[in-house]
């Protein structure tokens, strides 16, 4: 038998969900076929797996940033491809974190062979966490506050992020944390769909989110050069929203939004920002999946009878970026932020975009797969949001390390 199998995990068997690592495999034989497989349950015991097909190298050794897999959930030379990859056995459910005080186990197995996984040569667990070493999470019921602060070790004074999710709702942690993690005094902040919030509002009040903006600027561990404010879907309309007419704001960051206010009215100190015209018969259901494409939903936004729903970011003096995916089919994301880039380059605003194509709807920190459909918390259907497996990882991994660059700029 030789010597035992073994995986390992590089740096280490414990690290950050949106840590990249290298994983090798030892004690092979001389170009043994074997299959790696990769399982994670999530916090509602739905089990996650991803497998690939490889083959050791003249020494019985196997490094997949190096070695390419022939097959399997994903091939070619994927480092991160036994992550990315995770797929449920039950569809369209969305692999997310609930609880950042515990990890995502992963574990990684070696069988023999390219068939069926019947034996087991070697594994080891992977602990990925969500919460750094000496981060604190603090729950805030202030005001009319609901959010949870993140807060990295130290004096600081670190720059503070606001972080918003879209309209499903909810208090959404698990990016703020991996943000305050890498060095931001960051505020999950739930604006519907949480506790006594309604799940879709009548209104929306600039003045809640103003509250965040003054909870935050007056913790002791945050810049006072001003915030930043990142959001995804109908949380980065609401991004812009603040970033104009909110003072303080220095950097703002829309995840596929709009340049227009979304179907909830937000209202200020003397006016209203109407929800852009909409009709929900235009969600267009497919008959073998049962799924609900969202795209058509709003009126035309070109059409001058919607501008007064669009948000005025050049009045704004913060610095914008946009990101958004070619392949979402839950948002026309692309089109909304090439219309709000050019509205701001009229004006002469410095702006940044990207758009990735093959990425999705949910761009998420890196390493969480790709969820190309699931339930809507608030509408109760099944929507597609799209992407596809690989390009939207790559997309996710550029799109991480461009908002926290922004905001290390800008703050």
């Amino acid at each position: 038998a030789g010597m035992a199998v073994q995986v390992t995990v590089l740096p280490s068997l414990k690290c950050l969900f949106d840590d990249p690592v290298q994983i090798r495999v030892s004690g092979l034989l001389p170009q043994q076929a074997v299959t790696l497989r990769a399982s994670l349950v999530d916090e509602s015991g739905e089990l996650f797996q991803a497998h690939a097909h490889y083959r050791a190298g003249s020494s019985g050794e196997l490094d997949l940033s190096r070695s390419p897999a022939l097959g399997g959930s994903y091939s070619g030379v994927e480092p991160m491809g036994l992550l990315w990859s995770l797929q449920s056995k039950a569809p369209y459910k969305r692999l997310a974190k609930r609880n950042v005080l515990t990890p995502f186990c992963v574990d990684f197995e070696v069988y023999e062979g390219h068939g069926a996984m019947s034996q087991l040569l070697g594994k080891c667990t992977n602990e990925r966490w969500f919460l750094g070493e000496g981060v604190k999470r603090i729950s805030v019921r202030e005001g009319r506050l609901k959010a949870t602060l993140f807060l990295p070790p130290g004096p600081g004074p670190f720059p503070g992020l606001i972080d918003l999710y879209g309209s499903g709702g909810g208090l959404v942690e698990y990016r703020a944390s991996l943000l305050a993690s890498r060095g931001f005094v960051t505020l999950a902040l739930a604006y519907m769909a949480f506790e006594d919030l309604p799940a879709m509002p009548e209104i929306l009040e600039l003045g809640y989110f103003e509250e965040a903006v003054n909870f935050l600027r007056k913790q002791q561990q945050v810049k006072d050069t001003g915030i930043g404010v990142l959001g995804l879907s109908k949380g980065a309309d609401l991004a812009l929203s603040m970033a104009t007419f909110l003072p303080g704001i220095k950097a703002a960051v829309s995840v596929s939004g709009s340049g227009f206010n979304s179907f909830i009215p937000l209202r200020g100190d003397g006016f209203t920002v109407p929800p852009h015209p909409y009709d929900l018969g235009r969600m267009k259901t497919s008959d073998e999946s049962g799924l609900v494409d969202f795209s058509d939903v709003p009126d035309d936004h070109t059409d001058p009878a919607t501008w007064d729903c669009r948000i005025p970011m050049e009045r704004s003096l913060a610095k914008f970026l946009f990101l958004s995916g070619l392949d979402d089919m839950n948002w026309k994301s692309d089109l909304y932020c090439q219309d709000a880039v050019q509205r701001l380059q009229q004006y002469g605003r410095e702006v940044e975009f990207c758009s990735y194509s093959g990425a999705g709807h949910l761009l998420e920190p890196p390493y969480l797969p790709l969820c190309q459909a699931s339930i809507h918390k608030v509408l109760g259907v099944f929507v597609r949001w799209g992407g596809q497996w690989r390009e939207h990882a790559k997309a996710q991994e550029d799109a991480w390390h461009r908002i926290q660059a922004f905001f290390w700029q800008h703050l």
